[in-house]
């Protein structure tokens, strides 16, 4: 039997499974299953009202999970799916509320990674699938990730090799024809205008904004107390030996860590793993070095800003 056999074979029993995609690690269980998603949150620690996404093989699939679909959502998914795009859409009655958090939204995606899309095709129904972690803390890019966050309380693990992208996937308010992102990714607001006539907004949270996954205002943080400050607060510190530093282009003259690229596209890719390999060392402190203020960095200062709050 095939590693992905063995995995569906085990999400039908209700177990848990180590899921790459190509934004991060996803801790995947059948999505119809009350018990496997219990067993999610409970692993994660994450608290009952969080909803989590639902990961699907193909567009078609989320006649079974959302109605009254708008066609923009339709265009949306024809452009971006499979990617790093999740909608969310107006659930239908039989979808848990484990999976919405008790709302009456679903958030629904289709993931570009070959292996998931080989484990979705062949469940083939839905998995919710949160990043594989404990709840808060760094998502997993690499199954080595995944195996050091849980051990061995999760014994099946798909390596479908380091993340693409990096970050989790953009979150798209689909529901009406005003489109809200309620989390920036890879998918950019200059790319949703461009492709629909919807209006398009940075949503303010309000009554009747929906909770999503990674909105919390922190997340993605290392347990090292982290700091986000500009290259020349960090040239000026004079205490080396207790923290490290996360740079751009280049570290700063005698400051150990991390230095990334200045492109985002790369810098997102490396910005977790450079994070738990930082956090790994046993610092009093990380500094992050303030990226650009550009469109460009948008899903990058989310994430930053979280893991320093």
């Amino acid at each position: 039997m095939s590693l992905v056999a063995n995995a569906v074979a085990a999400l039908r029993r209700g177990e848990l499974v180590g899921m790459p995609t190509e934004t991060v690690y996803g801790l995947a269980a059948d999505a119809r299953n009350p018990a496997a998603i219990a067993r999610i949150f409970a692993l994660k620690g994450r608290p009952a009202q969080h909803p989590v996404i639902v990961h699907l093989s193909d567009a078609e699939h989320m006649r079974a999970w959302a109605k009254d679909i708008p066609e923009h959502a339709w265009q949306l998914a024809k452009q971006f799916w499979p990617g790093p795009m999740t909608l969310i859409l107006q659930k239908l009655p039989g979808v848990l509320d484990q999976i919405t958090g008790g709302q009456d939204s679903v958030g629904l995606r289709v993931p570009n990674h070959p292996l998931a899309l080989q484990l979705l095709a062949e469940f083939d129904d839905g998995l919710a699938a949160p990043s594989a972690n404990r709840f808060g803390h760094i998502s997993p890019t690499t199954a080595q990730h995944v195996r050091d966050e849980f051990g061995t309380q999760l014994e099946l693990i798909l390596d479908g090799g380091a993340a693409q992208i990096g970050i989790e996937s953009s979150i798209i308010d689909a529901r009406t024809p005003e489109l809200r992102i309620l989390r920036p990714g890879a998918i950019t607001a200059a790319q949703i205008a461009h492709l629909t006539d919807s209006g398009l907004a940075r949503a303010a949270p309000t009554l009747n904004t929906p909770r999503v996954s990674g909105a919390l205002k922190s997340h993605y943080a290392p347990r090292t107390r982290t700091a986000l400050l500009s290259r020349a607060e960090i040239e000026a510190r004079t205490d080396n030996g207790a923290t490290l530093v996360l740079s751009i282009a280049t570290l700063p003259a005698s400051q150990d860590g991390i230095a990334l690229s200045a492109n985002p596209a790369e810098y997102a890719t490396t910005l977790y793993a450079a994070l738990r390999a930082l956090d790994a060392r046993g610092a009093a402190q990380i500094l992050i070095e303030r990226p650009p203020q550009s469109a460009a960095w948008a899903a990058i200062w989310d994430r930053i800003l979280r893991a320093c709050a």
